[in-house]
């Protein structure tokens, strides 16, 4: 199936089922989801540093990320495979080995590495989905932290242990921490795609809600930039 035809159908799936898919992860409240108890601390100084996640459509995870404070740049992109084969048409097979993947550039002085992981657990996506999100199926949309230090992996591996521990989830946590080997940037057309088309219905049913659940939820995180 063409990749376009893909995405209809996951259109006509959010139609059908208004609101179901919209993202289950932020239908509980945020004091389900626990700030890391492993965590780096606040830069002294500003800087800039980079955590890159897959959880489904990048279109909703990197409208999330735009609104969180600290974040300086977010980018819809392939993480998990080779670069000769990270175009969206053949990534949309699910036989690449990629994920639709969203880098976040970020200031340590102002956010942490684990509150940006509160995020992803919290409103960005649904972690106990299995290589799917919502409409969309397949390897592509799978859970992943893609991790570029030791740091970054023992922050992740602690977290999800720490949200198994307590049963934030009504499942199990699917998300897989693994090596960042390379992360390539989506077409110019998937960037900032959810501001850009905020009426497509796609957007108005999957991703919107995550950024109003973010307001909600988590308040102190939030920027209306």
């Amino acid at each position: 199936m063409s990749s376009f035809c893909s995405r209809l159908s996951a259109i006509i799936l959010t139609l059908m089922f208004t609101g179901v898919s919209a993202c289950s992860a932020a239908d509980r409240s945020s004091s389900a989801v626990p700030n890391p108890a492993v965590d780096a601390p606040l830069a002294a100084a500003k800087s800039e540093q980079t955590a890159v996640v897959s959880g489904g459509c990048f279109w909703g995870i990197q409208a999330v990320f735009q609104h969180v404070k600290g974040v300086v740049n977010a980018t819809s992109g392939y993480a998990g495979g080779s670069a000769k084969t990270a175009a969206y048409e053949i990534v949309s097979t699910g036989e690449t080995g990629h994920a639709e993947s969203v880098k976040i550039t970020y200031d340590p002085s102002q956010i942490t590495y684990g509150q940006l992981l509160r995020v992803f657990f919290s409103v960005a996506h649904d972690p106990t989905q299995l290589n799917r999100q919502g409409p969309d199926e397949g390897t592509q949309y799978r859970s992943s932290i893609f991790y570029g230090n030791d740091e970054q992996k023992r922050i992740a591996e602690a977290y999800i242990a720490q949200l198994e521990k307590a049963s934030v989830f009504p499942g199990t946590i699917v998300t897989k921490v693994v090596p960042l080997e390379g992360f390539y940037p989506a077409e110019g057309y998937h960037q900032n795609y959810a501001a850009n088309h905020p009426h497509d219905p796609y957007i108005v049913y999957n991703d919107a809600p995550k950024v109003a659940h973010l307001r909600e939820q988590l308040p102190d995180l939030y920027t209306g930039k």
